[in-house]
Order: C-alpha cells, then sequence, then structure tokens
C-alpha cells in the first residue's frame, strides 16, 4: 500500500525546515532534532512510579529508568527497552520516555530503559557491553521490579531491536540470565548495504541509505568488523536456542529485508517467531507518538503480542529451560 497519508505530511514538514540531512551533519548536530520531535509528541502518560538511576558500564556510567504501570495491579512481566537512533542519536527522555510510559501501561509491566553510551564519543562495542550491564542488573533485582517469576523481555527498535538480538545470543552464550521473549522492532541485523529494501527509492525516507552508512561510519568503521555477530547478529553461527521473537518490520524502511531475514533464521533454527509488517509505514514510526497514527497501531500490536505471551507463560504453555537456561531451543513456526 502507498506511505501512510500522515507520514507523507510529517516528511513535507520536515522538509520545510531545510535542515541538512543526518548524513550531512555532525552527530552534534543530528542530534538537536530529538527536542523537536518530542515537543510535538509531548509528554506521556502518567505511569505507577518512575525511578532514575545511573549503572556502572566498562569505562563509565549510563543512565536507566525505571516506569512502572499506573493502576493497583502488580507488574506481570519486566521489559528491558533498547532505544533506537543508529547508535548515535535518541536517549530514554523525550520521545522515548513517552515510549516507554505507553508500553508499561499498555502491557501492564514495568519498563526499564537504558540509556547505553553513544557513538562516536563511545563506539563498538560500549553500546551492547552497556545494554548487558544493564539486563543484568534488572535480572539481579527482579524482586525490586516485579512479582517472583515474572517473565523477562528484551525489546528495542532498529538500532535497539539490534542490540536486543544481540542481548538474546548474549544471555544464551553467556549462560545467562535468562531472557523469555524478544521484540525486534524493523531491527538493524546485518550489515549489509545492497539489500533490495535498503536499494529501492521509495525508501529512501527519514531513514536512508546513506544515514545508515553514516550510522555504521560513526559504530564501527572497520568494515570487516562489522561482520561479527555482535554488531550482525544475523550472522551468528547458530540461532539455536533463542527466546521466542516477534519480529515487526516497516513496510517502507531500508531496514525491511534484514528484518525478514532474520525472522527466517529464527524460523530456520526451531525459535517461535511472528514476523509482522507495519503496511505504509516508515521507518522510525514506532517512536513517533500522537504524530503518526501507525505508532498507536504498532503500540497496540507490540503490547497484544506482549500479553499474549505473558498469559501463556503465566498458563505454563512456553518453554521451560533447565536451571541454567541451556538446553532445548523453543520450536515452532515463522507467522507471517
Amino acid at each position: 500500500m502507498p506511505l501512510d497519508p500522515a507520514s507523507q505530511a510529517l516528511l513535507a514538514q520536515l522538509a520545510e525546515a531545510e535542515g541538512p540531512a543526518i548524513h550531512e551533519s555532525t552527530p552534534a548536530i543530528a542530534r538537536m532534532s530529538g527536542p523537536i520531535l518530542a515537543g510535538l509528541s509531548g509528554p506521556g502518560p502518567e505511569v505507577g512510579s518512575v525511578r532514575n538511576l545511573k549503572l556502572d558500564g566498562e569505562g563509565g556510567q549510563f543512565r536507566a529508568r525505571i516506569l512502572k504501570p499506573a493502576g493497583k495491579d502488580a507488574p506481570k512481566a519486566i521489559i528491558v527497552y533498547f532505544h533506537g537512533g543508529g547508535w548515535v542519536l535518541g536517549d530514554i527522555d523525550l520521545q522515548y520516555d513517552h515510549l516507554g510510559r505507553e508500553l508499561a501501561n499498555t502491557t501492564q509491566s514495568t519498563v526499564v530503559l537504558v540509556n547505553y553510551r553513544k557513538a562516536p564519543e563511545h563506539p563498538f562495542p560500549t553500546a551492547i557491553e552497556d545494554s548487558y550491564a544493564g539486563l543484568c542488573w534488572v535480572a539481579e533485582h527482579a524482586a525490586e521490579l516485579a512479582p517472583e517469576g515474572v517473565p523477562l523481555i528484551v525489546a528495542g527498535d532498529s538500532a535497539g531491536g539490534n542490540i536486543s538480538a544481540v542481548m538474546a545470543l548474549w544471555a544464551r552464550d553467556k549462560a545467562g540470565p535468562r531472557i523469555d521473549y524478544q521484540v525486534l522492532i524493523y531491527p538493524v541485523t546485518d550489515c549489509d548495504l545492497h539489500t533490495p529494501s535498503c536499494l529501492a527509492p521509495e525508501n529512501q525516507l527519514l531513514l536512508s541509505r546513506d544515514t545508515m552508512i553514516w550510522f555504521w561510519g560513526h559504530y564501527l568503521a572497520d568494515e570487516e568488523a562489522r561482520k561479527h555477530p555482535d554488531a550482525s547478529p544475523l550472522r551468528a553461527d547458530s540461532h539455536a536456542g533463542l527466546p521466542p521473537a516477534l519480529v515487526y518490520v516497516a513496510e517502507y524502511d531500508p531496514l525491511h529485508d534484514e528484518g525478514v531475514a532474520y525472522a527466517k533464521a529464527l524460523e530456520a533454527a526451531g525459535v517461535t517467531v511472528t514476523l509482522a509488517e507495519a503496511k505504509g509505514q516508515m521507518h522510525a514510526y514506532f517512536q513517533m507518538a500522537k504524530l503518526l497514527p501507525g505508532q498507536e497501531a504498532g503500540m497496540r500490536l507490540v503490547a497484544d503480542h506482549i500479553n499474549d505471551f505473558v498469559a501463556s507463560y503465566e498458563s505454563c504453555e512456553v518453554y521451560e529451560a533447565d536451571a541454567k537456561g541451556a538446553e532445548g531451543a523453543r520450536g515452532g513456526a515463522l507467522h507471517v
């Protein structure tokens, strides 16, 4: 279907501003666009509680934010969310605070936003090392965040989807912490910039191939090193034994094909995976609260899948890991 009218209008509005494209900017200048878009979204909904903290990473600290859902019921899950922005842009304030609040309330889960340090000041592998430190902190403090035994979920969009996929691989290979479900929203899964969707003229919108070249250049300049699965999780030797997944791609997105490829790689390895496509939507729509109607539909889809998973988890219909969380792949079919 055509790119939805609201996205077309937003792109026209941004074009009228006549600012430089991201790939023609410095990181400092590109980061200035965040508050502008966030101002259009406005504040997020009220939640039950907000706690800000600083965690220790390798050679420095990074921030995290704990959002507990509104309402009297206890949280049903813990979601560790890694934000997008090409490993260079974005933070847990403004748009992603809004997104985290929505996610907490619609899933009745505690959401932990991890503000991993950004490139180029902190290039690869800082983002994934900070993210793993944040994930481990959450697992160690789970009793403070939700009732005992609730599922632990990783989620993220774009570069955050990349980080979520890497966290699932690391948790498997490092024997913990156990991740029960992964939500990958238009994720970066490979460094290949020559896929049909990456080259397609109709996909050169808010995110373009040139922008991805710019992001990769700041995050990991060594093109050969980008092939390591810590940067390109599609290239992992095995995807067996990973948690069940929702892979949610956008129709008009340079990253569309690599997201589909990752879903198929998970399915081929015996992982239960649902592949969904946001028709008529472009990359970055998921963070555009109150700007794009597709964001509301996307949040509803993600929340529905998480809620369905949590319900099945509570009724013991999900995979039961052994004490080390290392045995048995979660088998299943690919659902499109």
